[in-house]
């Protein structure tokens, strides 16, 4: 069981998979609130089909690590991440975050990754950065109410609330002529309730009132910023626009009217994407 995990400086056991050969370039991938790195099968088994060594970890609270009580914030997921990073010593290595993994690739990057000479680019995919949550200084964020809802919803119901994101606003659901997968939606759910009620809970507050503009600042690798422009979840407006202002090598592609799980609502795009960048 050891070699699946690894115990971070503050005794948290957190869950890896690391596939593919261990000479070959690392990719390291970062999953979204509330899921698990289950969330990346797909994206791990073309990247290994191309000759890449595949890692990913389930954030703290999530998946297959430990429900610990505390730490469920930015600074302790990229201190986790970090951890895995350092357990396998990987260097040359491409880091791409979903969502709230996206924040966290940021700080990782920002934070550890970079001072320590390991990373060779970075992914934001539908991600959190800079900040999600409303301020004056940040007027094209969502109010505190949103996230406020997401609380009461899933205290009151974290099963049916679980079942409802995915099912709606999450792959786009929601919209007219979309096609429906019933197994995206269970596989949602699945990965959900694996992890802590508690971590999902104190999660939400770590992704839409962290502020990553000195993260993207402070980023130098080539970076690659991917958004859909119908995010229900994240809109594009307050995210991939204001990071691509802030980071000092980054690129941006937007797709139009894709959903913020456009990793698995279209994947074979995404990955033919994500290929190009990392061989370029």
């Amino acid at each position: 069981m050891t070699n699946h995990f690894v115990t971070t400086k503050d005794g948290v056991q957190i869950f890896y998979k690391d596939w593919g050969p261990k000479d070959a370039q690392p990719i390291v991938f970062h999953h979204g609130w509330p899921l698990s790195a289950d969330d990346w099968d797909n994206q791990m088994l073309f990247f290994l089909h191309h000759g890449y060594r595949v890692i990913a970890h389930d954030r703290r609270g999530h998946g297959r690590s430990a429900q610990v009580s505390e730490g469920h914030d930015m600074d302790h997921y990229a201190a986790d991440a970090s951890a895995v990073v350092e357990h396998l010593d990987l260097k040359n290595s491409v880091h791409i975050g979903h969502s709230t993994g996206g924040g966290q690739v940021a700080r990782y990057v920002a934070k550890f990754g970079e001072p320590q000479g390991r990373v060779a680019k970075a992914v934001l995919v539908s991600a959190v950065p800079p900040l999600m949550l409303k301020t004056d200084a940040n007027p094209g964020g969502l109010p505190i109410d949103a996230f406020d809802g997401l609380r009461k919803a899933l205290a009151d119901n974290r099963a049916q609330f679980f079942l409802d994101v995915p099912a709606g606003p999450f792959y786009g659901y929601n919209r007219p002529g979309a096609t429906v997968s019933d197994g995206v939606i269970r596989n949602w759910w699945r990965q959900g309730m694996m992890g802590s009620a508690k971590a999902h809970y104190e999660g939400i507050k770590a992704f839409s009132e962290t502020d990553q503009t000195e993260d993207l600042k402070n980023i130098s690798v080539p970076t690659l910023v991917l958004h859909g422009d119908d995010d229900q979840i994240v809109p594009i407006g307050a995210s991939a626009y204001e990071s691509i202002k802030l980071l000092k090598n980054g690129t941006l592609k937007v797709y139009k009217g894709f959903p913020h799980g456009m990793l698995t609502t279209h994947a074979d795009i995404l990955n033919a994407d994500l290929l190009a960048f990392i061989k370029g």
